[in-house]
């Protein structure tokens, strides 16, 4: 089955109904079959930080977003350990040129570990690594 990971722009898009990227992120989904969703715990982590300061219904909507994506079985969350906090730190002090962030690094670390190349958002970092975006305006 084709893994494909999903970003924070992804979860942000499908929980704000104003966002400018869902639009692109339905279609970026709709392009899609049959596959099983990768993301990391620091991903939802950046995704519910995101939505902190939207209002007392956009922190329930991510809440219950969060939660459900942890017990879905067509869906993988990959934890975070000190490990995986040490590798991306790894990687984000090689790339001190780049604007990555932690999640960042520690998103695309997991895409290697996992043989993942399509990302479910339309961050470039993630092209400058040799990585798919499937979210495109």
């Amino acid at each position: 089955m084709r893994r494909v990971f999903a970003d924070t722009l992804y979860w942000v898009a499908l929980t704000l109904p104003g966002d400018p990227w869902k639009v692109p992120a339905d279609e970026a989904w709709a392009r899609l079959s049959d596959v099983h969703l990768v993301t990391t715990d620091s991903v939802l982590t950046e995704f519910l930080a995101a939505l902190a300061g939207a209002g007392n219904f956009y922190r329930e909507r991510a809440a219950l977003t969060a939660e459900r994506v942890l017990q879905r079985e067509d869906m993988t969350v990959l934890p975070q350990t000190r490990e995986v906090f040490l590798d991306g730190l790894a990687l984000y002090r090689k790339r001190l040129d780049k604007g990555y962030s932690l999640t960042d690094c520690i998103s695309m670390n997991a895409c290697r570990a996992e043989g993942i190349t399509e990302i479910l958002t339309n961050d470039h970092h993630f092209t400058q690594e040799g990585f798919t975006v499937l979210i495109n305006r």
